[in-house]
């Protein structure tokens, strides 16, 4: 059987398909050209990330595609239902990447609060000549230790942030319209012990009006409209803080540069855009707001765990065939 992984696949998961029987390629496909690609190359499986798009038209050409497989999360990419329809199996690896995505999101949110993003680039320029200036200009950070971090969508990633916040001596708000209450089971490294936490969900509009800080983890736009807009914006705390790793346009983008041009927000972390891979000037060059480009989930173990978690899924299903 052949396997595409358009968009790469780690060398432990290419090994692991290889060894059961499997011919796997990872020649990278142009969008344009994907469905005559697909239908050349004969691939019964098609992997993809966030770069490739499958569409219904993609599907109806390619009557040979029995798996699509998502390396990650979000499946926004792949038309579904439709695929579904066609009797196509549609998975993804939802649990290999919440540690990286939660981690990068404290990175955001180190930053923001000690103005890391925008010290770094004037260090380069003026650091030589106006170091004391600068130091007196950056001086006015603050920690997150006793702060109040709201967590929108509370599904792996957003537990795995709630864990390692509550560890740094944060206060957590979740909001999760799917969940009322979540157990989360928290694990000392040092020693390996553990014990169980309740955290009861709430309304979001409690968990923007009381939070510092506030960190997305939703699959995308509610009923064609951004999560965040304008007016949940106007009442979050002033001088907070959000960081966005989840889907580009959850926040709108008009409404955040507003926000934080006016002083209500204080800072924001973005690692998704609205118009991915061009995202706007006026965000990338904001000095108030950290900017990654979509990595949530490229660490090295993320990667590994995705692979395999990919590998091992196509290798049950060929199994039971």
């Amino acid at each position: 059987m052949k396997i595409l992984a358009n968009d790469g696949i780690d060398a432990s998961g290419k090994s692991l398909l290889e060894n059961a029987g499997f011919k796997v390629d990872t020649v990278k496909i142009p969008q344009d050209q994907l469905a005559a690609g697909i239908q050349a190359g004969g691939y019964e499986v098609v992997l993809v990330r966030s770069a490739t798009k499958i569409t219904a038209s993609i599907i109806d050409a390619c009557p040979g595609i029995r798996m699509l497989g998502r390396a990650g999360v979000g499946m926004d990419n792949i038309d579904i239902k439709h695929a579904e329809s066609r009797g196509i199996k549609v998975f993804n690896t939802p649990a290999a990447s919440s540690q990286s995505v939660a981690e990068l999101v404290l990175a955001h949110l180190f930053s923001g609060v000690r103005f890391l993003q925008d010290s770094n680039h004037r260090m380069r320029h003026d650091g030589t000549t106006a170091f004391n200036e600068l130091k007196k200009h950056y001086s006015a950070g603050s920690e997150l230790q006793g702060k109040t971090l709201g967590i929108i969508g509370f599904g792996r990633i957003g537990q795995a942030l709630a864990r390692m916040a509550i560890g740094m001596g944060m206060k957590v708000l979740a909001s999760d319209p799917f969940l009322d209450e979540v157990e989360l089971l928290m694990t000392f490294s040092q020693d390996g012990s553990s014990h169980k936490m309740r955290i009861m969900t709430i309304p979001m509009k409690e968990l923007l009006m009381n939070s510092d800080f506030v960190s997305l983890h939703v699959p995308g736009k509610v009923n064609g409209k951004a999560v965040l807009g304008e007016e949940e914006l106007r009442i979050m705390k002033r001088g907070s803080g959000i960081v966005n790793a989840a889907r580009g346009g959850v926040i709108d983008e008009d409404a955040l540069l507003e926000a934080l041009n006016s002083g209500q927000l204080a800072f924001v972390g973005l690692d998704v855009f609205e118009n991915e891979p061009s995202p706007r000037a006026d965000i990338l060059t904001h000095p108030r707001i950290s900017v990654s480009p979509h990595i949530g989930a490229s660490t090295a173990e993320a990667q590994e765990r995705i692979a395999a978690e990919l590998a091992q899924t196509i290798i049950a299903f060929y199994a039971n065939k």
